[in-house]
């Protein structure tokens, strides 16, 4: 064979691949010839530089000039699992734990430094020697003492009362205890409040500040104070804007000597993270702050201050010429608008203006800071890289000619790789690609494929896209939160605007009328035909009124787990006089990001429903509710689900931020606030299934049957971080894989009632009127599910927290009842007669056909 038909068999071969990765035709021949000698010629190219102290990489070109569509690299993938398999394999394979620290740039401890700094230091003081050594400079006449640093040295409530500094320096203007053991806020309260001048206190790293209202009670009992743990208090003034525009510092920390308008002289100011809510300050004017260029606003709310006003304050300053803030945020969504409200800047965010109004950018994101991995000292490389890998995996999923591979490959690039950082702007293009050498998948070797699509010259930076053909439509600004430190005010706005829409809705239930249904038996002798692709069906339905037909075009019932829409009609023959087990539209309530909707839009927020956010339209919103969790210190654990998918095939939980938003990648998925603390049975996790009847919708008329059942989890529960992928211990469905306990519904519930103390019925009652109110939103939302023709059974997954309140996990289309016909069960609820598992479906079709109630009770 020679070269070129070598080639157009690559081509053949792999032509969806290349295709689907984008690589230009003009280098397939170049691909091939690498692929085929195994070339890794990245490192003649390229060079790998740290930056950000070492905890982080960018990729520089070594090359004169590398032109647009010149040429391509092979990246080797240093890592690739699936998710579920990510801290087994960290642990058990012999050095890929360092190998992904070293590459994530988590294998050395940030204050190893400072740690043997301090070590070789054996002269450091102590507090009580700090503060004799300052009385010793008081004495001998030197300047009043002003600016005190009494840093991480185990100074505690006892010796903070017994250092007795507002005796021994009352004119102290800044005080910084920070990583000390003070605990009681009343004691720190008490000894800072003597210090009268006190313009700057810094208390960061101390116990007491985990009361959420020791901060307030400090600055409370501080009416001079301007700075309070490097957040501006609502007094802040001249002090404060001159210590961040460098005018104050340890060396000089009064104003004294300044003149009339100390801060005049300050052309910089940075103001970031500073709290500030009300930027209208005596001291913040032009008059006072006569030469400032440039000023940065980023991360503070500022919801104090209307739109106009702010931008009427800034434009007073005539030598503004850059400015930085959140965008979105408090000066509006467009950075175009804040250009135009600011004719004098020239630069936004550090990028040009004129550059802005050509391009009509809304968000200017290349200032975003990135989100470096944090860990502590200590933390065991296994748990850094599963933090850290976030920001540097990538993913795709395998599929051949029968089916698409229910779960996501995830992949960590080379060094090389590794070392792209993001730009809107990128010089080249990373594309996964599949290379199988033999034309077959069982020989495919996963690379990426690197390639520039802009000319590059040395020195240049090498960047990358993260989110290559994903736009603003597509969330892109809220998805690079995943990388970068977005405005977190802007996210937070949105949730509670989203909050505050779904408080304020109030629908009225649908009013039940009499039954409309009537039995489809008409007591001629004539039997209902039943056409079924359940076997359970073919099997169980027994009774003399109904008989079994292999033609869906003679049945009078279609009873069928596949979707009827108008071609599956037309190819079955089923006409429109055929009752069907489906209603129209009941994707409202089986799809997950429906079912959410539909009680959302019916009911507002409820107990019953975790908060619930459809990530490929409510990203920002789950991302502000998550940093109010955090602000709040609530748990912040989340669990996703694919909107369609059964058996919690792709399901993870997570409580890094990075990672919920990395996973929508891998298909459209709900993100639902995890139940952290469930009702346990001997100490494990349990859901219960229940079964509903639909007869009608409009009025609606539901029964729920009287027997349910339990599905346990295997292990023992735990919020152990490293849990959360095993699956027997946080997931219930045993089914499909894991070992199935089947537990008798009535064993359950006296043991349960037991080891709880509680009343089973009491619960039951609580069920029953959560499912109801789920119909009845579903009833009210889509009035045009109705159908005289349409009879269903749903099964209703339901959760129980630690206080025994339900909570509604999911409605399921045609639901699996084996255990249902397998078991023979004594009704907990009802009439408490036993119901024996071959006559489930008897009932269940005596229900929706015969309008009958044996077993059943209507909701």
């Amino acid at each position: 064979m020679n070269k070129l038909q070598s080639l157009d068999d690559f081509v053949k071969v792999h032509g969806v691949l290349l295709a689907a990765a984008g690589i230009p035709q003009s280098l397939y021949k170049l691909l091939f010839q690498k692929l085929s000698s195994d070339t890794f010629d990245g490192g003649h190219y390229f060079q790998i530089e740290p930056i950000e102290d070492g905890r982080q990489r960018r990729l520089l070109s070594t090359s004169d000039f590398i032109a647009k569509h010149s040429n391509l690299f092979l990246v080797d993938h240093a890592w690739t699992f699936r998710l579920s398999d990510a801290y087994k394999q960290l642990c058990e394979v012999p050095g890929l734990a360092e190998r992904m620290a070293a590459l994530m740039c988590v294998d050395v401890d940030l204050d190893s430094a400072i740690e043997q700094e301090g070590e070789e230091d054996s002269s450091k003081l102590s507090a009580v020697e700090i503060v004799e050594r300052e009385m010793c400079k008081v004495k001998e006449g030197q300047d009043y003492m002003r600016w005190l640093e009494l840093e991480e040295l185990d100074v505690d409530d006892h010796m903070l009362v017994s250092l007795d500094l507002p005796s021994k320096f009352p004119n102290l203007l800044a005080l910084s205890l920070c990583g000390n053991n003070l605990s009681d806020v009343e004691v720190v309260s008490k000894e800072v409040t003597r210090l009268n001048n006190l313009k700057a206190l810094w208390l960061n790293n101390n116990p007491f500040l985990e009361n959420s209202n020791s901060e307030a009670a400090i600055i409370q009992g501080c009416p001079s104070l301007e700075i309070c743990n490097s957040k501006f208090t609502s007094n802040y003034g001249e002090w404060a804007l001159g210590f961040c525009g460098g005018i104050y510092d340890k060396d000089n920390a009064d104003c004294a000597h300044q003149r009339d308008h100390p801060l005049e002289s300050v052309t910089s100011l940075d103001l970031s993270n500073r709290s500030i809510r009300n930027l209208m300050n005596k001291a913040f004017n032009p008059e006072e702050i006569t030469s400032l260029s440039y000023l940065n606003l980023r991360g503070n709310p500022l919801d104090q201050n209307c739109l106009r006003d702010l931008f009427q304050l800034l434009k007073r300053f005539s030598c503004l010429h850059s400015l930085e803030v959140d965008i979105p945020g408090p000066l509006g969504e467009s950075a175009a608008e804040i250009v135009e409200a600011l004719p004098n800047l020239s630069l936004l965010n550090g990028v040009n203006t004129s550059k802005i109004m050509e391009s009509g950018k809304s968000v200017v994101d290349s200032m975003l800071q990135p989100r470096l991995p944090k860990w502590t000292a200590g933390e065991p490389l296994t748990d850094r890289v599963i933090n850290a890998m976030w920001l540097y995996l990538m993913t795709y999923r395998l599929a051949d000619e029968e089916k698409i591979d229910e779960t996501s490959v995830w992949y960590v690039m080379d060094e090389l790789g590794s070392a792209l950082r993001h730009s809107d702007k990128p010089n080249f293009r990373v594309s996964p690609f599949l290379y199988m050498p033999e034309g077959n998948l069982a020989s495919a070797v996963s690379y990426s494929i690197l390639w520039p699509i802009d000319d590059v010259r040395e020195g240049d930076e090498c960047t990358r896209d993260y989110l290559f053909g994903i736009g603003e439509e597509k969330q892109r600004s809220a998805r690079l939160t995943a990388w970068f430190h977005t405005p977190k005010n802007y996210f937070i706005k949105e949730y509670e605007k989203y909050k505050n829409k779904l408080q304020s809705i109030k629908i009225a239930s649908p009013v039940q009328g009499s039954s409309i249904t009537s039995s489809l038996f008409c007591g001629d002798g004539r039997t209902l035909r039943v056409y079924a692709d359940i076997p359970q069906v073919e099997e169980y339905l027994t009774r003399p009124e109904f008989v079994i037909t292999t033609e869906p075009k003679d049945a009078d019932i279609i009873w069928t787990s596949m979707q009827i829409d108008k071609e599956t009609k037309k190819a079955t023959g089923i006409n429109d006089e055929q009752y069907i087990n489906q209603f129209p539209f009941e994707a409202c309530l089986v799809m997950k990001h429906h079912l959410a909707e539909t009680i959302q839009k019916a009911h507002g927020l409820v107990e019953w429903l975790q908060p619930t956010y459809n990530l490929e339209t409510q990203l920002s919103h789950l991302i502000g509710d998550f940093h109010i969790r955090e602000r709040e210190k609530l748990d912040n654990l989340w669990i996703l689900k694919p909107w369609n998918m059964a058996r919690t095939i792709d399901t993870t939980i997570n409580s890094n931020l990075s990672a919920i938003i990395r996973l929508m990648e891998t298909g459209p998925k709900i993100c639902q606030k995890y139940i952290e603390h469930p009702a346990l049975f001997k100490g494990r996790k349990f859901d219960l299934r229940y079964i509903v009847l639909v007869r009608s919708i409009d009025p609606l008329e539901i029964f729920l049957a009287e027997v349910f059942w339990v599905r346990l989890a295997n292990n023992t529960y735990t919020l152990e971080k490293h849990s959360f992928d095993q699956y027997e211990t946080h997931f219930t469905v045993m089914n499909y894989r894991g070992k199935l306990n089947h537990m008798n519904t009535p064993e359950f519930v006296k043991e349960f009632e037991k080891e709880h103390e509680v009343k089973w019925l009491d619960i039951h009652s609580r069920i029953r009127n959560m499912i109801k109110s789920a119909f009845e939103a579903a009833a009210a939302v889509h009035p045009e599910m109705h159908h005289s023709k349409s009879r269903a059974m749903y099964g209703v997954d339901v959760m129980l927290d630690s206080h025994f309140q339900p909570k509604l996990l999911e409605i399921t289309y045609c639901p699996d009842c084996t255990r249902a016909v397998t078991y023979d069960t004594e009704a907990v609820v009802g009439g408490g007669e036993t119901v024996k598992g071959k006559e489930f479906y008897n009932y269940i079709f005596g229900c929706l056909f015969l309008n009958e109630t044996n077993h059943v009770s209507q909701l």
